[in-house]
């Protein structure tokens, strides 16, 4: 099992260890916000239910305070620790 990650954001630590996290799956909001940074996209909190672009797209006023608050941690934590950004 590989080594716990965690990132911590406002005041919430998220387990972001990659091989078994339900807060960073594929579509889920913490994914959304951390593709949104990674691609250069505005940050507006969405997720999709199960897979992207194949199952029904949930917008902010759809979502809980715990799922935007998810999506704003995994946008950061593009931002400020990973820092990956699609170069165009």
């Amino acid at each position: 099992m590989a080594e716990r990650e965690y990132f911590e954001y406002n005041g919430v630590t998220y387990d972001i260890t990659w091989d078994d996290s339900e807060i960073i799956r594929h579509g889920g909001p913490f994914d959304r916000g951390s593709a949104d940074s990674y691609y250069g996209r505005q940050c507006i909190p969405h997720y999709y239910v199960d897979a992207t672009g194949f199952s029904d797209r949930l917008e902010k006023d759809q979502m809980t305070n715990e799922e935007i608050q998810q999506y704003y941690a995994g946008y950061e934590y593009n931002e400020t620790v990973t820092m990956g950004f699609k170069e165009w």
